[in-house]
């Protein structure tokens, strides 16, 4: 009888999952970032679907319940990018995204903090930060949460697009 004994080390293990995860973090975050939300919001929406799982929840520090389920969180980032893409193509708001990883340890988790400058026609700006926590399960984001709101400059107003040339165009006028 042989009385054999394994030992089976879970490093190599939880190094390739880090590796994975922080693989596909990289890749999600240069697609966000490469996507030109003046040419459409519909880039985003593809890049959510191919990144997210169908059970994904997400939520904010704003205390508000998790939203879960991959068609309830696609509509709620739908109601947020579709006004911007409209501010951006008609209004001619100007906006940027960067992104900053932030160093972590946890196998299928990870954070980093994103800065968003919207730059209005009258030259007026108006900056967003926070920070992202995420969980992965292999190649899908099964949990997102933005932490750590700040707001730099205030909300822009309708004195900071330019709608007048559309409105011109579509042969509406606007009250004097």
């Amino acid at each position: 009888m042989t009385n054999e004994h394994y030992i089976v080390s879970t490093d190599s293990i939880d190094r390739d999952r880090y590796t994975s995860s922080q693989t596909r973090e990289r890749t999600l975050n240069a697609a966000i970032i490469q996507a030109n939300i003046s040419e459409g919001f519909e880039e985003y929406l593809e890049i959510y679907d191919e990144f997210y799982a169908d059970d994904v929840e997400a939520g904010s520090e704003t205390g508000e319940e998790l939203i879960r389920g991959k068609a309830r969180v696609r509509s709620f980032i739908a109601n947020f990018l579709v006004p911007l893409h409209v501010m951006a193509e008609i209004g001619g708001l100007v906006i940027s995204i960067r992104q900053t990883a932030i160093p972590g340890d946890a196998a299928n988790e990870t954070h980093s903090a994103w800065t968003l400058e919207l730059v209005g026609v009258s030259g007026r700006s108006c900056t967003v930060s926070w920070r992202a926590l995420r969980r992965w399960n292999g190649s899908r984001v099964v949990y997102e949460y933005h932490y750590d709101h700040q707001q730099s400059g205030g909300p822009l107003t309708s004195n900071d697009l330019n709608f007048n040339a559309a409105t011109s165009a579509a042969g509406f006028r606007r009250p004097s």
